[in-house]
């Protein structure tokens, strides 16, 4: 997977991204190219009407609709386009340019930006003229001479971000206990590990005994925590977060079997095949083989 594609569309420009960290542009008119499959070296928001088929992590969404799509750099994404046509605005941004915030109250980790959220928001014709409207002030914003433009364009993503939740209420973790907040050190925690670039840099942390430790907590407390909180343990989001990472290897690397076992942690082959077979209810290579029919 290569972590540096990036979409060469009208308007954009990546010297323009790593120049301010952030570009705004208008997609309207013939379809581009579709994206590859891979991850970026930054967050997007695209306002799009039109047919696309978008694969995300290890989800698929076949979509004929105006739609909001929010895309992590850490997670590989495609964006096959269907239609002959699109309209619609898109911007991306890097961690850097929203990085003045304390991570831990960073919108950025809103569910709809998380492996396991929704990343694809359709939109009624009202919500997308305000939408659309956020999108024309960001533009006018970004091309004038005010002297604090950074600061509004953050403010027009906290916006979007937040109409979404509205539109869409996503079940956040609320940070009122401490039993919420290991909770959410967990979660990030794990987050952090992925995507598996390379299987030279095996996964490090697989158990809860591993995050109890490099949380310097005892594992009996982070269970009860999680557990709490989520209503499952830990052992079930390691695993479920494992097997969408193998999901994503499969279906979209060459990597053999085995290199996908290394690089997810596991010591023999046959020990990632009988994890993955107890998880899915399928093998590695049956999964792959299904996907390539697809």
């Amino acid at each position: 997977m290569n972590k540096n594609l990036e979409c060469q569309v009208a308007g954009f420009q990546s010297s323009d991204l790593k120049l301010k960290g952030f570009k705004v542009h208008e997609i309207t008119g013939p379809s581009y190219p579709s994206l590859f499959y891979g991850r970026r070296d930054f967050y997007k928001i695209v306002l799009a009407t039109g047919h696309f088929n978008i694969c995300y992590g290890d989800q698929t969404f076949d979509i004929n609709d105006t739609f909001l799509f929010f895309g992590n750099p850490h997670i590989a994404y495609s964006n096959e386009h269907l239609s002959p046509q699109q309209n619609g605005y898109a911007c991306v941004f890097t961690e850097s340019f929203i990085g003045s915030r304390e991570r831990t109250d960073s919108l950025l980790n809103t569910s709809i930006f998380r492996f396991d959220g929704n990343p694809i928001v359709p939109l009624n014709r009202e919500q997308a003229d305000f939408i659309s409207s956020l999108f024309q002030r960001m533009q006018t914003v970004y091309s004038g001479e005010y002297g604090k433009k950074a600061e509004m364009l953050r403010s027009c993503i906290d916006l979007i971000i937040h109409e979404v939740l509205r539109i869409q209420p996503q079940n956040e973790l609320k940070q009122k206990n401490a039993a919420t907040r290991m909770t959410y050190l967990f979660m990030e925690l794990l987050e952090k590990q992925f995507p598996i670039e390379t299987a030279a840099d095996p996964l490090r942390l697989r158990s809860a005994q591993d995050f109890a430790e490099s949380l310097a907590v005892h594992v009996n407390y982070l269970n009860r925590s999680v557990k709490e909180i989520t209503g499952r343990p830990i052992s079930v989001h390691i695993a479920e977060r494992i097997a969408s990472e193998a999901k994503a290897l499969l279906k979209h690397t060459n990597w053999s079997v085995a290199d996908i076992a290394y690089a997810l942690g596991f010591e023999y082959p046959s020990y990632f095949n009988n994890y993955f077979k107890r998880i899915t209810n399928t093998t590695p290579n049956a999964f792959r083989k299904s996907k390539e029919k697809v």
